[in-house]
């Protein structure tokens, strides 16, 4: 049988036609193919694409920036609106001599032909009806070289104008007045010339005097525009636009405070004073403080309404018709504040170890009254030690049986400072039981004693030589020498030894002076600050409201006729009360000189001026405590460097700004030294002092070393043994015997040192800062803290 073979094609050779795409296909094949299902949209997919999304939310985010501009400018600007708007207040500060002040203003008034209220009268404040932009002003004018009266004047105003000379440069205290209301924070700033004829001023060369003044404001205020000349009519109303129908800039750390710049004030035969004026900023309560300054904090007792005069318009010619007064608010003596801005210190709250009465009676019924009784058996004896001045008994221990007698270390300075070593020998020995109130027995005022000729010329020697330390403790840190004449252990007896400065554990509340008794702790700062703007919102009297307001127990005001305006600045909840305060400084760099911890000098934050003697310490990088809260001592206050001032203060509450200044012979014309911010009032932190000793490898043998001139005999060597010696090429290491006894001690590191090294000790002990009190302005009268406190 035979087979038939078929032919196949090879597979490759054969054509394949491209399908049919879907998306060509017809609606009824589509539909088919579907079955009856529908496609329904993704809710996780958008609507819009994503280009449309992004162009929406610009678009969004443009108006709801332009809404939230739109409503800051109303309510900035809402408490000036309406027929009794608040005037807007205008704070003139001269820089020359030459300018004169009054004219300056009339030349603002008379562009629109508004009188000038009070200018003939020389009030404080002058005040201008603007009716042209249905808005009214009150100038607060300062006479030239009167930088105290200028910072009250700016704090209380809402726009600043800065009169310059275009004929006269402004001299270094006008320098300095700019930076200090810059540090303090500026309000709206108009800067204008005078009207100067043109017999002085060449009017061709104005327009380059003009830009000349424009950049120099530039160096204080980069947001000026230009600079107004005020004997030009266009310019003068251009200035008087921008003053009257501006918004002013808010200056923050004046948020959420009130203040109220008198227009009238009456004090009374009871001492009660009534201050009539328009409360600005925020609330007032008559259950929180006020502030006058160079006076103190003080109680509201009511608050009552001052309505403006009423005109009736049914006939012309009315007469004024005067509205009755009414009573806003009232002092709650259940949830008001109270005067007490310190705690009363009891000495028998801490640690006792003293007999009972009875024992006493017993004891000294038998031996007499001058004669202290032998101790019974198994108790310890008390012994009466002689202590230097203002050491506790803390302290006392650290000091051995056989210094009694010997002098001790001074607390402010070291032995090898000049001019330090007359308060070592003339110090006071005291009894150990009345060493505890010997610090709150300073007072500010000391009665004036003439000094012989020799201990004026020490002095004047060790005042000129300031320089001459500043460069050393530049140069060699912390770095002092052994006294040879007293031993070690007596002469820093206060001191101890630390492994590692930022982790050693260190008990905050040991051995703390007396004045830490009378300060308030805070438990959680932060949640305190949130609760009290949480319940201010609510509570006062409204912004624009026209009040007078009963304070309490006000003493005669010499400051009511002053040149500066009465201003009076409501405290927030707790703002009363003292405790201890530290503020990130830095200092002026065209403040020359030293400037050294414990220095008197001029604080200024918020409304308030004290006379402070702050410690100085180093600011932590984010402003963090560090494991154990512990920060180093700063002798001086340097330049180029962030540091934290520490004083005792009433509490503060949002990141006020800060000033430190410096008396000079001219009581009107300060220093400024430094500009800062507050941080916090962490009474927690603490200021570790540092000494260093230091002494010369005297032989060296690999890791075994020979050091001398650290101790000058062999009890300090024995005493100071435990401390872990360092050398300032990195090695560590601890001293294993004394050698002679002459001060000789071999060591041994942790690596082979040579003799150009120098082995170190460091010693520390805590700092605290001097008790504060209030500053008055001069030529004004005030009352001090501690009559406030009583």
């Amino acid at each position: 049988m035979v087979v038939e073979a078929h032919h196949h094609h090879r597979s490759t050779l054969k054509q394949k036609n491209k399908p049919f795409k879907s998306h060509h296909a017809t609606k009824s094949a589509l539909k088919d193919i579907a079955k009856g299902r529908t496609v329904r949209q993704s809710t996780k997919s958008p609507v819009v694409s994503t280009i449309a999304q992004a162009r929406l939310n610009r678009r969004n985010t443009q108006k709801q920036a332009q809404a939230a501009k739109r409503a800051s400018h109303v309510a900035a600007t809402r408490i000036f609106n309406g027929t009794d708007g608040a005037p807007r207040i205008v704070a003139i500060i001269p820089l020359s001599e030459d300018i004169d002040t009054p004219a300056c203003i009339q030349a603002l008034g008379k562009c629109i032909d508004e009188e000038i209220h009070g200018i003939n009268e020389r009030k404080n404040i002058w005040t201008m009806k603007a009716s042209r932009f249905k808005t009214s002003l009150q100038f607060l004018p300062v006479p030239f070289a009167r930088p105290f009266a200028a910072l009250d004047a700016a704090r209380a105003a809402d726009y600043t104008l800065i009169l310059l000379s275009p004929t006269i440069e402004v001299t270094p205290a006008g320098d300095t007045l700019l930076r200090m209301l810059q540090a303090q924070g500026l309000p709206t700033t108009i800067t204008a010339i005078p009207p100067t004829p043109s017999s002085i001023l060449d009017p061709k060369s104005k327009p380059g005097i003009l830009r000349s003044l424009l950049s120099f404001m530039h160096y204080f205020d980069p947001a000026q525009r230009r600079v107004f000349d005020l004997g030009a009519q266009a310019d003068a109303l251009n200035a008087l636009r921008g003053l009257a129908e501006g918004c002013p800039g808010e200056v923050k750390w004046r948020t959420g405070r009130p203040w109220v710049v008198g227009e009238s004030v009456e004090l009374g035969v009871d001492g009660v004073l009534k201050v009539t004026g328009i409360v600005r900023g925020g609330r007032l309560s008559p259950n929180r403080l006020v502030h006058v300054p160079n006076h103190g904090d003080y109680q509201v007792s009511k608050i009552v309404s001052a309505p403006f005069p009423r005109t009736k318009h049914a006939k012309p010619g009315a007469m004024d018709v005067e509205v009755a007064p009414v009573l806003l608010a009232e002092r709650v003596p259940s949830s008001a504040d109270s005067l007490v801005s310190t705690n009363v210190a009891d000495d028998m709250a801490n640690e006792q170890t003293w007999p009972t009465e009875e024992e006493m009676a017993g004891a000294l019924r038998g031996a007499g009254e001058d004669v202290v009784p032998d101790a019974k058996k198994g108790t310890t004896p008390r012994r009466i030690k002689r202590v230097p001045k203002g050491m506790s008994e803390y302290q006392a221990s650290w000091i051995v049986d056989e210094s009694e007698g010997e002098n001790e270390d001074e607390e402010g300075e070291e032995g090898n400072e000049v001019g330090r070593e007359q308060i070592d020998a003339d110090e006071e020995m005291v009894p150990l039981d009345d060493a505890l109130d010997v610090e709150s027995e300073r007072k500010s005022v000391v009665a004036f004693q003439e000094l012989d000729m020799e201990e004026e010329q020490k002095q004047l020697t060790s005042w000129r030589k300031r320089s001459q330390e500043e460069q050393e403790a530049q140069s060699f840190p912390d770095e002092i020498d052994t006294p040879q004449d007293v031993p070690a252990r007596t002469r820093f007896a206060r001191y101890r030894g630390l492994q590692s400065l930022r982790t050693s554990p260190w008990d905050t509340y040991e051995n703390l002076p007396r004045e830490y008794a009378r300060i308030f702790e805070f438990e959680d700062f932060k949640r305190t600050e949130r609760d009290m703007w949480r319940e201010l919102e609510d509570d006062g009297i409204e912004p624009g409201t026209h009040v007078t307001i009963f304070v309490e127990g006000v003493p005669h005001l010499a400051s009511v006729s002053s040149q500066s305006p009465f201003v009076l600045y409501g405290l927030l909840k707790h703002e009363h009360k003292k405790t201890i305060l530290h503020f990130t400084v830095q200092r002026n760099t065209e403040c020359e000189g030293s400037v050294r911890s414990k220095d008197p000098l001029v604080l200024c934050y918020g409304p308030r001026r004290l006379r402070v003697n702050p410690v100085y310490s180093q600011h932590t990088r984010g402003g963090g405590k560090g494991a154990n809260n512990v920060h180093k001592f700063e002798r001086y206050l340097w330049h180029g460097t962030t540091t934290v001032a520490s004083v005792y203060a009433p509490i503060a509450f949002g990141k006020q700004p800060c000033m430190l200044l410096r008396e000079t012979q001219d009581p009107h014309s300060p220093e400024l030294v430094a500009m800062g911010t507050f941080m916090n009032p962490d009474t927690t932190r603490i200021i570790a002092k540092r000494l260093i000793l230091t002494g010369h490898p005297f032989k060296v043998h690999k890791k075994t070393a020979t050091v001398r001139y650290m101790f000058f005999n062999p009890d300090d060597i024995q005493y100071y043994k435990p401390i872990q010696l360092y050398t300032k090429h990195g090695r560590t290491g601890h001293i294993r015997e004394s050698l002679g006894t002459h001060g000789y001690f071999k060591a041994h590191f942790d690596g082979p040192i040579n003799q150009m090294d120098t082995v170190c000790m460091s010693l520390y002990k805590r700092v605290y800062p001097r008790w504060s009190e209030n500053w008055v302005t001069p030529g004004v009268g005030g009352r001090r803290d501690d009559e406030m406190e009583e």
